[in-house]
C-alpha cells in the first residue's frame, strides 16, 4: 500500500477506535497510575477492565498470567512499568505469523458467510472495488438468494465498482448461482470469484447442508482454484461475535474473518479474543463507510493504533 494510503487508513484507525480507548484504555490507564504497589487488587481490577473491553476471559486470562510472570521474573514494583508489558502480550496474542492473502495472487472463489446485519454484502462491495482498483478481474455471484435485498444491494455494489455479477431470482438454489458464476469465471477469465453465501446460524443444519453443495460444486468445476471462506462479524457485538464465529467454524472451514464496524464501538477488543481463542486471523477490518475503510488487517497497526 502507498505510504499516504497507509498513513490515511492509520489514521481513520486511530479515529475508529476512539470509542474502544476511551473506555478500554483509559481504565486501565487509571489503575496503572491509581496503585502505588502492585498487589492482588491491582491484578483484579486490571482482569475486570480487559475482560469489560471485550477481550473475553480465556483471553484476559492467558495476559495476566504472562503479566504476572513477568513481574515476578523482572522484579517489577511499579504499576505504571506493566503498561508496556501488557501491551506486548496483547501484541503477541494477535500474531498468528503471517497473515495469508494468497487468495489474491491466484485463480480463487472467496466464499464470504455472515448473518443479516453484520455487514456482509457491503464488505464484499469493498474488498471487490479494492480488488479491482489492484488489476484483478473480479467476478461477484449473489448465492445469498433467500434474500431479494441482498441480491439488489450486491448489484448495486457490482454497478459502483465496475465488475460484472452472476444472479438469478431472490428464492433459487444458491449452488446453481455458484455454478454459473463457476462458469463464468473461466470464461471470461476472471482472477477471483467472490461468492456472497447466506449465513442463517439458526437453522445449522440447512446452512451445511447448502455450504457443502456450494463446496462440492466448486470442487468439481473448479478444481484448481484457490479456496478461501471468510465469516463477516460485527465487531460492535463484541462477545457475540465471536459466539458466531465459533458457531460458522462448526459449519465450515473458515479461513479469515472481516471484522465490521470497529468505529463504532467500544468493543474494539474483540478483535484480540478472535485471533487469541479461535486461532483464525482476523484479515480485513473496518473502520467506516467508503470503500478504502475496509483494510488488511495489520495487529501491530491494530495495538499502536489503540495505545495511542
Amino acid at each position: 500500500m502507498e505510504e499516504g494510503k497507509k498513513k490515511g487508513f492509520f489514521g481513520r484507525l486511530v479515529e475508529g477506535l476512539a470509542r474502544t480507548r476511551d473506555n478500554f484504555v483509559s481504565g486501565m490507564d487509571s489503575i496503572f497510575n491509581g496503585f502505588s504497589a502492585i498487589d492482588e487488587d491491582f491484578y483484579e481490577e486490571l482482569e475486570e477492565v480487559l475482560i469489560m473491553g471485550d477481550l473475553g476471559i480465556q483471553t484476559t486470562g492467558t495476559i495476566m498470567d504472562e503479566l504476572r510472570k513477568n513481574v515476578k521474573e523482572r522484579h517489577i514494583k511499579d504499576p505504571a512499568e506493566c503498561r508496556q508489558l501488557l501491551i506486548d502480550s496483547i501484541r503477541e496474542q494477535m500474531d498468528l505469523g503471517e497473515n495469508a492473502y494468497e487468495f489474491e495472487n491466484r485463480k480463487s472463489v472467496v466464499l464470504v458467510i455472515g448473518v443479516n446485519g453484520v455487514g456482509k454484502t457491503t464488505s464484499i462491495g469493498k474488498l471487490a472495488g479494492q480488488l479491482k482498483g489492484e488489476g484483478k478481474k473480479v467476478l461477484l455471484a449473489a448465492a445469498d438468494t433467500f434474500r431479494a435485498a441482498a441480491i439488489e444491494q450486491l448489484t448495486e455494489w457490482a454497478h459502483r465498482t465496475n465488475v460484472d455479477i452472476i444472479s438469478q431470482q431472490a428464492g433459487s438454489d444458491p449452488a446453481a448461482v455458484v455454478y454459473d458464476a463457476i462458469a463464468a469465471a473461466k470464461s471470461r477469465n476472471a482472477d477471483i470469484l467472490i461468492c456472497d453465501t447466506a449465513g442463517r446460524l439458526h437453522n445449522k443444519k440447512n446452512l451445511m447442508e447448502e455450504l457443502k453443495k456450494i463446496n462440492r460444486i466448486i470442487g468439481k468445476e473448479y478444481p484448481e482454484a484457490y479456496r478461501e471462506t471468510l465469516v463477516v462479524l460485527d465487531g460492535t457485538t463484541g462477545q457475540n461475535a465471536l459466539a458466531q464465529a465459533r458457531q460458522f467454524m462448526e459449519v465450515a472451514d473458515i479461513t479469515g474473518i472481516i471484522l465490521t464496524k470497529l468505529d463504532g464501538t467500544a468493543k474494539g477488543g474483540i478483535a484480540v479474543a478472535i485471533q487469541a481463542e479461535l486461532g483464525i486471523p482476523v484479515k480485513y477490518i473496518g473502520v467506516g463507510e467508503t470503500i478504502e475503510d475496509l483494510q488488511k488487517f495489520d495487529s501491530e497497526d491494530f495495538v499502536n493504533a489503540l495505545f495511542k
